[in-house]
């Protein structure tokens, strides 16, 4: 069945336009899912039945797998079947009607406007890297741009002048996201005082380099923030997303339009953009319980 994963990945790469990074979870959670089945001696996929892909469910549960994790292999395994029967590999599809288990959406944490202030005056923009920190921190909060495409962006990407950036998003979707003028500042301060010192004089197109001048990576802007979170004396949990998160719900609390904030942070579904607006309601709660003489 290895072949027939493959082949899977292949398409949903070539034929669907799937990221690296989705292609790799993918490849992770039916890669266990076809070891374990070698383990029960199921060596083709017309050999699969219902009750197996329910045994793998249960295991990964029992060994204390998260139910968001065990939905995520359901649905890997539902989508390589799909594709399987869709290429006459198999006529009968034993995921049919399987149903993921309901998963409580945990409200994401916020950063206040004060912490965010507080976090933007962490680095120490004499610095070339303490520049680009405060630019790439100002960046992505004026967007709402997800780690991965803040790291992507390349040069010809940000139009300073214009105020936008452009950026392909999940399944290399491209949009146009606006720039304010603060984070256009830091931006092209950035370009102009930092880049050339980091990169050295060689060609490198990508906007936000490490001290060496390569790109950055993930990992690497992670332990930046967590640096410059702790710095600001900002006790709550802090990753990457949570600027995203702060930038959507900042923005619908002093009254953007749900459509466009779907836009902005590139989201297919408007159901997804939808959990900022139980943020929302819980702000003007907050405030009315603070304001009103009667609450």
């Amino acid at each position: 069945m290895k072949e027939h994963l493959n082949e899977f990945l292949e398409y949903l790469k070539f034929e669907k336009g799937l990221s690296d990074n989705t292609l790799e979870a993918y490849g992770r959670d039916l890669s266990k899912f076809l070891a374990y089945l070698q383990l029960r001696k199921i060596e083709t996929p017309g050999d699969v039945k219902r009750s197996d892909i329910l045994a793998f469910i249960s295991h990964l549960l029992d060994e204390g797998a998260a139910f968001s994790s065990s939905a995520r292999h359901l649905s890997s395994i539902k989508s390589f079947f799909r594709f399987l029967v869709l290429e006459g590999h198999i006529t009968i599809n034993p995921a049919d009607n399987l149903e993921s288990p309901k998963i409580r959406r945990k409200l994401p944490e916020v950063l206040t406007v004060e912490e965010v202030d507080r976090l933007m005056a962490s680095p120490n923009v004499v610095s070339p890297t303490g520049l680009r920190d405060r630019a790439m921190f100002e960046l992505m909060y004026a967007t709402g741009l997800r780690v991965s495409e803040l790291l992507s962006l390349e040069v010809d990407d940000i139009n300073l002048t214009a105020g936008y950036v452009r950026c392909l998003g999940k399944g290399r979707k491209e949009r146009i996201v606006p720039v304010g003028k603060i984070a256009s500042f830091w931006v092209e301060r950035y370009m102009g005082r930092s880049r050339q010192k980091l990169i050295k004089g060689a060609f490198n197109r990508t906007l936000f380099v490490n001290a060496k001048g390569r790109k950055m990576t993930r990992q690497g802007f992670w332990k930046l923030l967590n640096k410059h979170v702790a710095r600001a004396g900002i006790t709550k949990e802090v990753t990457p997303h949570t600027l995203r998160h702060s930038f959507a719900t900042h923005l619908l609390e002093n009254g953007a339009d749900l459509r466009s904030v779907q836009e902005m942070l590139g989201h297919a579904d408007i159901s997804t953009t939808q959990i900022y607006t139980h943020l929302t309601r819980q702000h003007l709660r907050e405030v009315y319980q603070k304001s009103h003489p009667r609450a």
